[in-house]
């Protein structure tokens, strides 16, 4: 049987995830392959239900509140639910699957709450054990940093929040989010990922300029 691919958009809050997931999928389809969106959370699904009550601040106002282990375990079952119920099958007989974010979240929004680089270090081991040996998740193939300034980014969320009327602990802290944006440059560097820019300062990029990157650095890991 023909193994899948796995292609991960990572970023901040409001860095156009979801927009670029969507531009590469469609890309991807016209070309005629086999591909699938996932995204993580997956708000649609009851497994996500600690990782709302965490967002929401059931657990505590703050991100910091809720431990890294704890956290990262709220979202490991979520994807792990995800995987065995909605794409298994198709990743193992050889589809694309996008996701727009993934295990590689959890490296940078719960690695920033360990000050000790000794102790951070501990946990990304732990937490790839745990995801992808003990959970059986499957390894990305390619992970694309949408590097979005945090002075566009924080323009973006603003703008959001106005129309939305809501945001999560994680969106109404700017200085978590700023710590989160050096944390995913540094293990972007760490990983291999490949980094696309998005912002010329605190302008963001055009979505379409911008997808013309993310396929750019995905392409060799589809050939």
């Amino acid at each position: 049987m023909a193994r899948g691919r796995m292609i991960i958009l990572e970023a901040g809050d409001a860095s156009g995830k979801a927009t670029q997931t969507k531009l590469l999928y469609d890309r991807l389809a016209a070309e005629g392959r086999e591909v699938r969106r996932v995204e993580f959370p997956d708000y649609a699904s009851e497994s996500s239900a600690l990782v709302r009550m965490y967002l929401s601040g059931a657990f505590g106002g703050q991100a910091g509140d809720v431990g890294p282990y704890a956290a990262s375990a709220f979202f490991a079952v979520d994807r792990y639910a995800s995987y065995q119920l909605k794409w298994k099958d198709f990743y193992r007989g050889g589809g694309i699957v996008l996701a727009d974010r993934y295990v590689t979240s959890n490296l940078v929004h719960q690695a920033v709450k360990i000050a000790d680089p000794d102790a951070r270090a501990a946990y990304a081991a732990w937490l790839e054990d745990f995801e992808y040996e003990k959970l059986g998740l499957p390894r990305p193939d390619c992970v694309v940093f949408l590097d979005m300034a945090p002075e566009a980014s924080d323009r973006l969320l603003a703008a959001r929040a106005r129309e939305t009327g809501t945001s999560d602990i994680h969106e109404h802290d700017r200085a978590y989010l700023h710590r989160c944006h050096a944390a995913y440059q540094e293990v972007a560097a760490r990983y291999g990922w490949q980094r696309v820019l998005c912002s010329n300062g605190a302008d963001p990029r055009a979505p379409e300029d911008i997808a013309a990157d993310v396929y750019a650095a995905v392409k060799a890991a589809l050939a």
